[in-house]
């Protein structure tokens, strides 16, 4: 069998297809199905099947449209509770792939209703363990608990996860190679090592979850310190146990405006431009939130600010970037809330000033500091600037009105892509306060001030 692994960099998503004798079974794919059919194509194979190992939080699948297009079977647990048309695989069920037998392993932790997929053919042995085993670390247990058909409280699922890990993949040899639905950077765990894939033997010896230790233990590591949970996830799992509507449709529906200056009073803007040109001139009622590369988490911003279902449009540079931009929307189906993506006219008016570093080191008393930081690094790290008040990212449009107004507002992150966002919230909301992106290296501050 042959197995190719596809990346979605901003997601930090691993899907995969696996080909044998002409035949083509795909693993979690993303939401657009085109990158598998030219694979197929390349490979003389037909899609016959679509596996997923559970409904996804943080990217809308595209198992549906696939169905529809290829004729491939959707094979999914029955506990997770789908009405669209599809083929139950739970726990002692098989399937050919050509030369290759897939079975589904029940491996509870991430989600109630999680599979690992078991691949053999010729004496080789892969493992699609979905959100279950990460290199170097295992799936969050926490994200079900709001949302999904089957809830379940964190606790339960992480002692579900304690059992999964100590008794489900006992009978896999050391060399099955263990492929994951997600890398370092991705929400769906914590601490995630940056390879993208390993073998069972590998992780037996250096995955902490794998170690001898009591129930009570495991709970407790796997628990502590996870990221946040972004608003859309709950939506994706929705999505997902619906299947999505056909991606190329969705996109195309969105209305194009090139050259605007100005909007509906009340909408909201969200402008994926560059600081700089953001900087330069901006809608009313936008928020900064940077698109410009891959390493921009754009879809991950996008989804943990802006609320499902919640009515915005989106400013890019250039109409070269319309395409790239309803791709990356779409992977979180937020496609459908769009009132449109447009460019902008030069005479738009609104500028941000720029914030005088010099001035702030020299009468820190004068600027009121908001952290963006996410609270656990701030709890690691300490905090960068003292008298700052800490408000995370995706927290700060509901909370402005916790910041002090009165002096300048000055917001700061680890890196600058979240003060730019969250400076942009803030001006929004305190409407007579001047707030300002921490733009400088905060690590460079830090070193001046301590001298």
């Amino acid at each position: 069998m042959k197995i190719k692994q596809f990346k979605d960099e901003p997601l930090a998503h691993y899907s995969y297809a696996l080909v044998s004798n002409g035949e083509m079974a795909l693993v979690d794919p993303s939401r657009n199905p085109m990158p598998y059919y030219k694979y197929a194509e390349e490979n003389n194979a037909k899609i016959v099947a679509v596996f997923e190992t559970h409904p996804h939080a943080d990217f809308v699948s595209s198992h549906l449209q696939i169905h529809k297009e290829t004729g491939a079977t959707i094979y999914i647990s029955e506990m997770v509770g789908v009405s669209y048309p599809h083929t139950g695989f739970d726990e002692g069920q098989s399937v050919k792939i050509g030369g290759a037998t897939v079975k589904p392993l029940h491996t509870p932790g991430h989600s109630p209703d999680s599979l690992t997929f078991i691949a053999e053919e010729n004496g080789e042995t892969a493992m699609f363990s979905g959100d279950t085993l990460f290199i170097g670390n295992v799936g969050r247990p926490d994200l079900r608990e709001k949302a999904g058909n089957m809830k379940a409280k964190r606790v339960e699922l992480a002692k579900a996860m304690y059992k999964t890990m100590q008794s489900k993949f006992n009978d896999l040899p050391d060399d099955t190679v263990v492929y994951p639905a997600h890398g370092a950077g991705s929400l769906c765990g914590k601490n995630m090592s940056d390879a993208s894939s390993s073998t069972l033997g590998n992780e037996r010896q250096g995955n902490w979850a794998f170690r001898d230790q009591t129930e009570e233990e495991f709970v407790e590591e796997i628990l502590k310190d996870q990221p946040f949970i972004p608003a859309y996830f709950g939506f994706n799992v929705d999505v997902n146990r619906k299947g999505a509507m056909n991606v190329q449709k969705a996109k195309y529906s969105v209305p194009v405006k090139l050259l605007v200056e100005s909007l509906d009073d009340d909408a909201v803007v969200v402008d994926s431009r560059g600081r700089e040109n953001y900087r330069k001139g901006h809608l009313p009622n936008t928020i900064n939130i940077m698109g410009v590369t891959e390493e921009d988490k754009l879809e991950t911003w996008l989804g943990a600010i802006i609320a499902p279902e919640e009515p915005f449009y989106m400013a890019v540079e250039s109409v070269n970037d319309i395409e790239d931009t309803l791709e990356r929307i779409a992977k979180i189906g937020y496609e459908q809330q769009m009132k449109g993506i447009v460019t902008l006219s030069e005479k738009v008016s609104l500028s941000t000033d720029e914030f005088d570093h010099e001035d702030f080191k020299k009468n820190r008393d004068k600027y009121t500091v908001v952290d963006a930081r996410n609270e656990a690094e701030v709890e690691t790290d300490g905090k960068f600037i003292e008298g700052s008040l800490n408000i995370p990212l995706n927290e700060l449009r509901n909370r402005a009105d916790e910041v002090p107004t009165g002096k300048p507002v000055v917001v700061h992150c680890a890196g600058g892509f979240r003060s730019a966002a969250g400076s942009s919230i803030l001006e929004t909301k305190l409407k007579d306060t001047k707030v300002y992106d921490f733009s400088e290296d905060i690590e460079e501050y830090k070193a001046e001030t301590a001298e």
